[in-house]
């Protein structure tokens, strides 16, 4: 049976790169019917946040991985096995895989000149009783991974030096605890980000010295922003957290997330989690780097979003809504709102003029608008509105006929009347605004407007 891990350290955020690994762990386990294992790397004192490890649960839970599903298991942590990593550095050692070293950084510096050089082996047959373990490494041939994303990657033993798998205090480090936690938890497929995979040799050599068949490998590329430089929690919006904050909906975020590096093969972007689990493979997993692209992932959600039955769209405005603001009236204009949004938070902003007494000006919008015949056009309109039946076509018509005697199009004449009712330049369709403004409240904000023109 596959069994898949995903192993986070806790960091106060959940990077998307991290989603990505995840969900191509979660492809392979629910298309194979196996296991994901959720593991959290806790060995860390400094990040041993139980805020944290709830931060990575929630995260996941949010793109669909959570303990709902028959092929999750866990959460497991990482410090509750100690015991057999103690154990595996104990069987190292006893079995000449392994041996103790009492060198200090600058002891080796100074037998080798210099501090880039690697461990010199100083210690290998001291037969030493204490201090640092180190794992004892081939000194010739070629430790060969075989990658289901990098095909045969060779790494020249001799450029690996007898590395550290265990503190003077016993504490192990990450090299052995992540293998010796794989074999504890039965896991056969590691699927990881790129940056490990300098790792591999080292734990692919723990993992033969313990007597275990190695796991199958497979190192997906590395996420990159638009300079193609490495994605960067200092530099770009790489918090899961932050997007779905902003409004982006889950199912858009995996749908994006899962094409960062693989594709179905069919020119299709679009498609639901369902349709690509059976799809997915990670032989076809591309090696080179990903584009996580902003711009395309707002493209993917908005189309999520005008995909949504009406109901659900306007249950998943909610937490954007003041809890003031009138429902009903809201419903009324929803399915405007739905084709226009991106990211559910930008419907705060396309219908808080319906709400407030008074409309939120954006100034760039008012200085575009109010130029020429403004107050002209204002002035005509609001006559118009005192006597003309509220449906959106009759408003319409009213406008163009104001508009034709100044000598403008419908849509120059629009602008200085939407942003008078609204506020903005872009937003809802005008007519359809005014009439679920009323007509009282329209004529006053733009006696309003008027008012502010002239003063």
């Amino acid at each position: 049976m596959i069994r898949v891990r995903f192993a986070p350290s806790p960091t106060g955020m959940f990077h998307v790169g991290g989603a990505r690994s995840a969900l191509f762990n979660w492809a392979l386990a629910e298309q194979s019917g196996g296991t994901f294992v959720l593991r959290i790397e806790d060995t860390d004192a400094a990040r041993n946040r139980p805020e944290w490890t709830e931060g990575i649960i929630s995260a996941l839970a949010w793109i669909g991985i959570n303990g709902d599903s028959p092929f999750f298991e866990g959460p497991y942590f990482q410090s509750a096995y100690e015991e057999q990593h103690r154990e595996a550095v104990a069987k190292l050692v006893a079995g000449g895989r392994a041996y103790f070293c009492t060198c200090t950084r600058d002891e080796v510096k100074a037998r080798t000149g210099s501090e880039h050089k690697g461990y010199d082996g100083f210690c290998r047959d001291r037969g030493l009783a204490e201090g640092a373990v180190r794992f004892r490494t081939p000194d010739d041939g070629v430790t060969v991974v075989e990658d289901l994303v990098r095909g045969t990657v060779e790494f020249p033993n001799n450029a690996m030096e007898d590395f550290v798998v265990a503190r003077a205090d016993g504490s192990p480090l990450f090299v052995l605890a992540n293998v010796v936690d794989d074999i504890e938890m039965r896991i056969s497929h590691v699927v990881r980000a790129e940056e490990h995979l300098s790792n591999t040799p080292k734990q692919q050599l723990l993992w033969e010295a313990l007597g275990v068949t190695p796991p199958t490998w497979a190192h997906v590329p590395v996420i990159v922003n638009e300079k193609r430089q490495k994605l960067s929690k200092r530099r770009d919006k790489v918090a899961l957290e932050s997007y779905r904050e902003e409004g982006y909906l889950a199912e858009a975020m995996v749908n994006y997330l899962m094409l960062l590096g693989w594709g179905p093969g069919d020119d299709r972007e679009i498609m639901p989690w369902s349709e690509m689990v059976p799809l997915f493979k990670l032989s076809d997993v591309n090696p080179s780097p990903a584009f996580f692209d902003e711009k395309k992932l707002r493209a993917f959600n908005g189309e999520y979003i005008r995909a949504l039955p009406l109901a659900t769209f306007i249950a998943r405005c909610e937490p954007w809504l003041d809890p003031s603001w009138d429902r009903e009236t809201f419903a009324k204009v929803a399915e405007l709102a739905q084709t226009r949004i991106a990211v559910l938070s930008e419907i705060t902003a396309n219908v808080d003029f319906l709400f407030l007494d008074e409309p939120v000006f954006d100034q760039a919008s008012w200085d575009k608008a109010m130029k020429t015949s403004a107050a002209e056009i204002l002035t005509g309109y609001l006559a118009r509105l005192e006597k003309v039946n509220m449906d959106p076509e009759s408003l319409k018509t009213a406008l163009e006929e104001v508009g034709a005697e100044h000598g403008l199009k419908l849509g120059k004449a629009q602008a200085p009347v939407r942003v008078a009712v609204t506020g903005r330049t872009v937003g809802l369709p005008l007519f359809e605004s005014v009439e679920a403004l009323g007509r009282e409240r329209s004529m006053d904000r733009i006696r309003a407007a008027l008012a502010r023109l002239q003063g």
